[in-house]
Parts: structure tokens; C-alpha cells; sequence
């Protein structure tokens, strides 16, 4: 490549990485390609928009695939045992949003704080960081997994399950909330990870702990060969393996000096200060999500009023579309790692101009596979149940909710790219607005007062869909996003 030779002293290269290109000479597709897919060392904070976006959002894309394929894979083996087993799932997915809401305010804390350190160059800083992050985390899962565990069938009482249900699912909300510490770990390594710009560390950490997960569940599951047959009980017994293992390879890339990002015995060093300005930006980004998340219980709880047959079809058609939203999610990443690196270097233009080239992206991507949910929504959702009542619930669901899609892919980015900046206040309220003021008071007068049923639900997130990307490009065009310290 020409001028080569020239760049090698430019932040970021390092013997055998592919050189940062110039904006006139970005590096072929199929280079990109093969720099994303193994590692890069390039400097994110120069270089063509493009090649930089492909480059992290690639593998935090196959990640992410990874993840909806668990999803619809561990649904589809599930299924097999019955409504209550399904339905028993969604109401535990519905209680481990709380863990997921923990997990991820932490790490969009620590993902904000690692990418503005490396944009900064203070890679030891960068690595302090991710060791603080980690013990908070660590000390949090501890507690929430001894209350899951004792409480679980209480829980789902609370959640509105029948005691049908509650028999057949309280072994699998009791592991899988006393699994919390592998959720926790796994979501914050892979995070200090995607701050680094290490995206192919965090894709391969998951894949590994997916591909466990999706080969013993039906294992566990079924009883299949040596294994006992747990029921649904196994499908919690695989994904907490799975995880525990994707955390156990990921520390010890973290820890072996192999990444971008290296953390030592001296960075795990109590620094209460540190802890605390960590906490204070997850604080935010914790109640922006659980904002979102918590808005989820309420339209299970909602929908659950319908009946078993309503509630597992909703399940099935939740699980399809984070399938679509997963993928997506590693497109906005990517956006969350350009812009915290690229304010640490003080580009602030270069950041905003990364956010929409990503919402296109996104747009384009989920704008497509919205049109597939449309059109093919009964076929779908036959892979996942042969019951005629469930599967019009879920196809209903899917088709209703995928109307969203095209608008939605520029809402996530604009979204996470507040939280790249360290400005999780703004997407908070965003959630605030978009979610509890709008999207539950409207699921709760369609479903109930004017008797669309289930359906009403449906319409409100397709709705809540379209007004977070309207308020979301308001917000992000006034720019004060670009001046946020961290």
C-alpha cells in the first residue's frame, strides 16, 4: 500500500497490522474484511469513516448473530415441552432484565470510559478502568444471584405465572438467576473489549460461550446420551456453562497481554475515586436501560392477563425479532467505540459524522429484514410451535412490531451514541419519555380499554419504535453530546 512506510509511526500501528489508510486510499472490502475478522491495530481516529465502522462493526455483528441465533435456537427446543414451559422462559427473561439492566449500565459506564481513554492514548488508564469495572460488577452479581435463588418461585408468582407454570419453571429461573455472576462478567469483559476497538476478542468470547450453549441445551433438555433430562431446568443449566466458560476464555485473553487492552495486578488496585466516577456514569446508563427493560415486564404483564396461549406466542415473536435486533445492536457498537474514541482525540466532527454512516447502515439492515417479518411472519413462527392459537399471537406480534424496524435502526444508533460520548442523562430521559410515558399508558388503552387484546401491545411497540428515532434525531443534532466529560 502506498505511503506505508510512512504511517508507521502513527498511533495504533503495530508490526503486521494493515497500516491506517488515508480517506483517498481506504483498504479493499475484502481487506477490511480480514482485518476485522482477525483483529485490528489501526487507529480508529484516523482514517476513512467507512473502513473504520466495517472494520468494529463486522465482528460485533457476528457476535450479536450469535446471540439472537441462541435465542431463537434455545426457544425452539423449549417449545417442545409445552406452553407453561415457554411462557415460563418469557416471565424469566422478563425477571434477568433486571440483571441485564445492571450488566449493561456497567458497561456502557466502562465502554464510554476505555474508548475515551485509548482515544486520549492512555492505554494503562484504559486498563484501570476495565479492572474497576469488573470488581464492581463482580460484588453486585454476588448479591443479586443469592436473592434469585432463594426467591425464584416467588418471583414468578409476582410476575402474574400460574401455578402450573411456576411448577414447571422454578428450576429454570432458579439457575438461571443464580447463574447472574457469568451474565455480568461476560457482558463487562466484552465491553472494556468493544471500547478497546478489540470487537474480534468480544465476537469470538461469545461465540464460544453461544455454540456451548446451543449444543448441550437439547442435551441437558432431552437427556440426550450421558446427559440427565432436566426439562426446561436444562436449558438454564447449558446457558449458565456456556457463559461461565465464554468468561473464563475471555479473562484469559484480558489478562495474557494478547488484546489491545491489557489489565495487571497494580490496575486492580482499590481506587475508590475511580469505582466512584464509574458508578456515577453507569448510574445513568443502569436507569436508562432498566427504563427500557422495565417497560418490557410491563407489557409482559400486560399481555400475560390474555392467557398462556397469548404469552407464549408473544415470547416466540420477542425472541425472532431480537434476532433481527441483535445483529443491529453490533452495527451501534460500533458507533459507541467510534464516538468515545474519537472524542478522546478530540475529533468531535469525526464522531458525529461515524453516527450516520452507522444509522444508515442500521437502517438499511433492519429496514430489510423488517421486510422479510412481514411478509414471511407465519412461516417463522411455524418453525417455532405447530399450535394454531400460539403461532396467530406470535405472527400477529412479528408482523406488527418489524413496521417499526425502518425507523428504529437510526433510534438505536442515536441513542448509543450518546452513551459513547458519556452521556447516558439524555438517553435516559429518552427512554423515560418514549417508554413509560408513552408506550405502556398506550398498550394498557389498546389492549384494554378499546379491547384490541394482545394486538394493542404490539401496536404500542411499534409505535414507541418510531418515536424513539424522531426524538432521538432532535437530540442528537443539537450537539452537546460533543463537549461531555468523562
Amino acid at each position: 500500500m502506498q505511503e506505508a512506510t510512512d504511517r508507521t509511526t502513527e498511533p495504533g500501528y503495530a508490526p503486521g497490522a494493515l497500516p491506517p489508510a488515508s480517506d483517498a486510499q481506504p483498504p479493499s472490502f475484502g481487506a477490511a474484511l480480514k482485518e476485522a475478522l482477525r483483529g485490528s491495530h489501526r487507529d480508529f481516529t484516523s482514517g476513512p469513516l467507512g473502513t473504520a465502522i466495517l472494520i468494529l462493526a463486522v465482528p460485533m455483528v457476528l457476535e450479536m448473530l450469535m446471540e439472537s441465533v441462541f435465542a431463537v435456537v434455545d426457544v425452539f427446543f423449549v417449545g417442545r415441552l409445552g406452553p407453561n414451559a415457554v411462557a415460563s422462559v418469557g416471565l424469566t427473561e422478563s425477571l434477568l432484565i433486571i440483571v441485564y439492566t445492571v450488566a449493561v449500565g456497567l458497561s456502557i459506564g466502562a465502554t464510554a470510559m476505555v474508548a475515551r481513554r485509548f482515544g486520549e492514548g492512555d492505554k494503562d488508564g484504559a486498563a484501570h478502568v476495565a479492572a474497576q469495572a469488573l470488581l464492581i460488577g463482580a460484588t453486585i452479581s454476588v448479591v443479586i444471584g443469592i436473592v434469585g435463588f432463594i426467591l425464584a418461585p416467588r418471583l414468578l408468582g409476582v410476575m402474574g405465572a400460574t401455578p402450573e407454570i411456576i411448577a414447571t419453571g422454578s428450576g429454570y429461573t432458579r439457575m438461571m438467576l443464580s447463574g447472574t455472576m457469568s451474565i455480568m462478567l461476560l457482558f463487562l469483559v466484552n465491553a472494556v473489549f468493544r471500547g478497546a476497538g478489540d470487537a474480534a476478542i468480544a465476537m469470538r468470547v461469545l461465540w464460544l460461550a453461544n455454540l456451548l450453549n446451543i449444543v448441550l441445551g437439547p442435551c441437558f433438555i432431552f437427556g440426550l446420551g450421558p446427559f440427565p433430562k432436566l426439562g426446561v431446568t436444562g436449558a438454564a443449566v447449558a446457558t449458565t456453562i456456556g457463559r461461565g466458560t465464554g468468561v473464563i476464555f475471555a479473562a484469559s485473553r484480558l489478562f495474557a497481554g494478547k488484546g489491545r487492552i491489557v489489565v495487571r495486578r497494580p490496575h486492580w488496585h482499590f481506587d475508590a475515586p475511580l469505582m466512584g466516577r464509574i458508578l456515577r456514569i453507569s448510574a445513568n446508563g443502569t436507569l436508562q436501560v432498566f427504563i427500557g427493560s422495565a417497560s418490557w415486564i410491563g407489557l409482559v404483564k400486560i399481555v400475560a392477563q390474555f392467557g398462556a396461549d397469548a404469552m407464549a406466542g408473544y415470547t416466540i415473536a420477542i425472541r425472532v425479532v431480537l434476532f433481527a435486533l441483535f445483529p443491529a445492536f453490533g452495527i451501534t457498537n460500533a458507533a459507541t467505540t467510534m464516538v468515545g474514541q474519537s472524542l478522546g482525540a478530540g475529533k468531535p466532527d469525526r464522531a458525529e459524522r461515524a453516527v450516520y454512516v452507522a444509522g444508515a447502515y442500521a437502517t438499511a439492515f433492519l429496514g430489510t429484514v423488517g421486510v422479510l417479518f412481514v411478509l414471511l411472519a407465519p412461516r417463522i413462527v411455524g418453525i417455532f410451535t405447530s399450535d394454531p392459537t400460539v403461532a396467530g399471537y406470535a405472527a400477529s406480534a412479528l408482523r406488527t412490531i418489524a413496521l417499526g424496524f425502518l425507523l428504529y435502526g437510526y433510534g438505536m444508533v442515536f441513542t448509543q451514541a450518546f452513551n459513547g460520548a458519556g452521556d447516558t442523562r439524555t438517553p435516559t430521559l429518552l427512554n423515560l419519555v418514549v417508554f413509560w410515558l408513552f408506550e405502556i399508558p398506550l398498550a394498557w388503552l389498546l389492549a384494554d380499554r378499546l379491547g384490541l387484546g394482545p394486538r394493542g401491545v404490539f401496536i404500542a411497540i411499534t409505535a414507541a419504535f418510531c418515536l424513539m428515532a424522531i426524538l432521538g434525531t432532535i437530540l442528537f443534532r443539537r450537539g452537546s453530546w460533543k463537549t461531555r466529560r468523562v
